[in-house]
């Protein structure tokens, strides 16, 4: 598993995926403060370093602060925020922190970690943070979807819901809730009493976070008759799920997938007879097809991102200056051109460059 997972992802790392370039003309320049010595010790994403996007963000710094070195320890983002825990590391890099994750941080520190958003999700680069297309089968006349159907959908009732590491008995929601037949959407004739058939990943994956995060209010409390599905290593050492083949042959299906488009226009031999829906934030609309402009925009609502980790420090004990620093780099104009050479990544827009930054002016 891990042989094959190298290979895919080191093939993928050296991939531009797109070259569009975004206006990034209202996120500010880097202004470089303070005479910088020193290392800065990163942990977490592979994605980092499997592609040039680390590399680029390092030589870029350095010729700001030519006394900074960078170690990179990038093997998974399982490692961000323990890294910080136990202080061989300054910087985390990684998908949103888990509910296990900060509750650590809270019980070694008593405090949060700062957390910073460096860049939004990649299109169409499975690994690279992708936004989730919600897919049906293409003989399913449904077009659309709100985000309140989805939970009635993929979840079930519930008492609860985690706000970070607080229960929240205000997102409870009972079973009249549940959406459970086409009917219930709205299909009419022969597709009225049909069940709706629910694909997703195994829970111990970030993806079914990621979405019971933004579907369930956090509860993990899924649809009871939810299909689950995980990679394996096929008989010729392709990575695979096998999930959108049987999506393509049940008509009552649905599913979320991260970086539908590649799933399901790319790989067109084993993924045939499938579409992506629009969904809207609220009921009534607007209805937001997944394209890269409507994850780059952020007015799609189940875009993915991809964070700094730091420790802020206790009371009195400011946060390393270089770290700070660095952070600012990445957050600025140039640091996000980065990102766009890179070309994986969406870098971010003006308005959450900006409260990134101040955020980071803020420490």
């Amino acid at each position: 598993m891990q042989a094959a997972r190298a290979r895919m992802m080191t093939k993928r790392g050296k991939l531009v995926a797109y070259t569009k370039k975004w206006d990034i003309s209202g996120i500010p320049h880097y202004a470089p403060k303070g005479d910088l010595t020193g290392t800065i010790r990163v942990w977490g994403s592979n994605y980092i370093t499997d592609g040039p996007l680390g590399g680029y963000w390092e030589a870029a710094f350095t010729k700001y602060h030519p006394n900074v070195k960078f170690d990179w320890h990038m093997k998974t983002t399982l490692a961000a925020v323990p890294s910080l825990i136990f202080g061989v590391g300054d910087l985390g890099i990684g998908r949103k922190i888990t509910f296990s994750e900060l509750e650590m941080f809270q019980r070694y520190t008593d405090r949060d970690p700062l957390e910073i958003t460096l860049a939004t999700g990649s299109y169409d680069v499975p690994g690279w943070n992708p936004g989730f297309g919600i897919v049906v089968n293409d003989k399913n006349p449904i077009g659309q979807l709100t985000m309140r159907q989805l939970d009635g959908i993929f979840g079930a009732e519930r008492t609860g819901g985690w706000d970070g590491t607080s229960w929240r008995p205000q997102y409870a929601r009972g079973p009249e809730t549940n959406i459970r037949t086409w009917g219930q959407l709205g299909l009419k004739g022969a597709w009225a009493d049909k069940p709706i058939h629910v694909y997703g990943l195994t829970q111990r994956y970030h993806q079914a976070i990621e979405m019971s995060d933004k579907l369930l209010k956090s509860s993990d409390k899924w649809n009871e008759h939810l299909r689950i599905y995980a990679n394996f290593v096929n008989k010729k050492g392709v990575l695979g799920r096998g999930l959108s083949e049987d999506l393509a042959r049940d008509p009552y299906g649905i599913a979320y997938i991260a970086a539908p488009t590649t799933n399901l226009g790319r790989d067109t031999a084993e993924s045939q007879g499938l579409k992506i829906l629009k969904v809207a934030a609220k009921d009534g609309g607007p209805y937001v097809p997944y394209t890269i402009e409507t994850l780059h925009d952020r007015t799609y609502p189940l875009i993915d991102e991809i964070y700094f980790y730091a420790d802020p420090g206790a009371k009195g004990h400011p946060l390393d200056p270089k770290v700070v620093e660095f952070m600012r780099f990445v957050v600025s104009q140039e640091g996000q051109a980065e990102i766009m050479r890179d070309g994986k990544y969406l870098p971010l827009t003006p308005d959450v460059a900006k409260a990134a930054l101040a955020k980071l002016e803020a420490l």
